[in-house]
């Protein structure tokens, strides 16, 4: 379950809805699948893909998307800071960024310039798409990172990032995740 998080007005949502209409005033797509299956460790990029292609074939077929692969990122990923630094810096892309989150976390921070900066954490279930020419950056964690999301494709080429060395990333180098507090 996604949290929206606007830090500069000390702003947090939870509602789902509330987070759609939000993405949706931007021209951000959000929504959020049924995600009940459970993968082992060693569960195979096919078997995740599969179990999902209910919802993800027609998803592709409408937005005239070619390929699909899965993204795992854990404690174990080889040179992960690396990775996460790449992620870290502000850009965009010249495709739609689009991701399924099977299991695991990750937060997206979004710029759009005319408003204060925002992210989403997203969880299992959620999917974003960030529409390309949008400035974002992405951050799954500088402590035991798990991401494992589907990653939705026109042409790879496109998710190739062109980054805007604007450093404004650096201003939210302190955020801490959200965390969700139940209420009784």
């Amino acid at each position: 379950m996604a949290i929206l998080s606007i830090p500069s007005k000390e702003i947090t949502i939870i509602n789902p809805e509330d987070i759609k209409q939000f993405f949706n005033e931007r021209g951000i797509y959000f929504d959020q699948w049924t995600c009940d299956v459970i993968f082992e460790d060693t569960a195979t990029q096919e078997e995740i893909l599969n179990a999902y292609a209910k919802d993800l074939n027609p998803f592709m077929t409408r937005g005239g998307y070619q390929t699909a692969d899965v993204i795992s990122i854990n404690s174990l990923t080889e040179n992960y800071v690396a990775i996460r630094n790449k992620f870290l810096a502000e850009h965009i892309h010249t495709e739609d960024e689009i991701r399924f989150f099977v299991d695991g976390k990750g937060l997206f921070w979004f710029n759009l310039e005319t408003e204060p900066i925002f992210n989403l954490l997203c969880e299992k279930g959620d999917l974003i798409s960030v529409p390309s020419g949008t400035k974002h950056w992405f951050d799954a964690g500088e402590s035991n990172p798990f991401v494992k999301a589907i990653r939705i494709f026109i042409d790879m080429s496109g998710w190739v990032p062109h980054y805007t060395d604007s450093g404004v990333e650096n201003n939210f180098s302190d955020f801490k995740f959200p965390e969700r507090v139940e209420k009784y």
